[in-house]
């Protein structure tokens, strides 16, 4: 395998089409066509499915991985002999959406004084972050898997903790002998993927209210708030929304949910500075607990 196969293999992949990798690299399609094909013939395998857009075949994913350490490798280099002007490291990270939203910011202010490396961020569910590590297209993910995927390393963070929460009017209207009718409450969830207010149903014998999705943890909040359902909401997230009697519990206990920190396990002065960032604005989560969930 040579670094420019590698480099067409990744440009297919993030462009799409062989005639956008081209643009990129600035070669002909044939060149990049050309590479790819020594490339699998070097490796004996297909590595890229043709289509619209042309994707990556599992032998490729593994190759993918490859050509981005390699990539994050020559970026440095770049920026120690040359200056950072020649040379941004891209630091792909996938974090879920709450995290983002609360415990995760203070590492875009600490990227912001970065001037050799730029950040991808990928927002995907905590427990999807590391099918994106494993297959390549993060090198760095929140993730809720204690288990490393395999070339990384794990760092436990902490736990969010989140609350069934719903303002009182809606508590009040959907309230029935001084109990929550939760199989008629309406409920807000993130998406298809968010399993917590699910779980806490099924939990209730499967029950099937209706439901609302709003895909934005801050958007999340504030239909919670504007009485659009009941949801688990992040404590990071609340403020003095429970303080001041602006929510309320729709029913006991909580749901902490624990968060690793997964890195390739490569030498790398960014991806350890934002290693560092990423537990340093940790600090305030939750200890994991050995309990099961309440």
């Amino acid at each position: 395998m040579r670094h420019d196969q590698l480099r067409a293999l990744l440009a297919v992949v993030e462009e799409g089409t062989f005639e956008a990798a081209a643009r990129r690299l600035h070669v002909t399609p044939s060149a990049v066509s050309q590479r790819i094909r020594a490339l699998e013939s070097a490796t004996g395998r297909v590595v890229v499915q043709r289509g619209t857009p042309c994707r990556a075949t599992e032998a490729g994913t593994v190759l993918l991985r490859a050509a981005r350490q390699v990539q994050l490798v020559e970026q440095e280099v770049a920026a120690a002999l040359e200056g950072p002007e020649h040379g941004r490291a891209v630091l792909a990270v996938a974090v879920n959406a709450d995290s983002l939203a609360t415990w995760f910011r203070p590492v875009l202010g600490e990227a912001g004084g970065w001037d050799d490396a730029v950040l991808r961020l990928r927002v995907e569910d905590q427990q999807l972050t590391d099918a994106l590590l494993a297959k390549g297209e993060v090198m760095a993910a929140v993730t809720e898997d204690p288990v490393a995927v395999s070339g990384c390393s794990v760092r436990q963070l902490g736990a969010m903790r989140y609350l069934p929460l719903a303002v009182p009017d809606l508590v009040e209207r959907f309230s029935r002998d001084g109990r929550v009718d939760l199989a008629a409450m309406p409920v807000v969830d993130f998406n298809a993927k968010d399993a917590l207010q699910q779980e806490l149903l099924t939990a209730r014998g499967g029950l099937r209210p209706p439901v609302h999705e709003v895909p934005s943890s801050e958007a999340f909040l504030a239909a919670v708030l504007a009485g659009l359902g009941w949801g688990m909401v992040p404590e990071h997230q609340l403020g003095d929304a429970l303080a001041d009697g602006r929510l309320v519990r729709v029913a006991r206990g909580y749901r902490d949910v624990p968060l690793y920190w997964q890195r390739w396990r490569l030498a790398s002065a960014q991806l350890d500075r934002l290693s560092e960032a990423v537990t340093g604005a940790a600090t305030g989560l939750r200890r994991v607990s050995a309990r099961a969930p309440r």
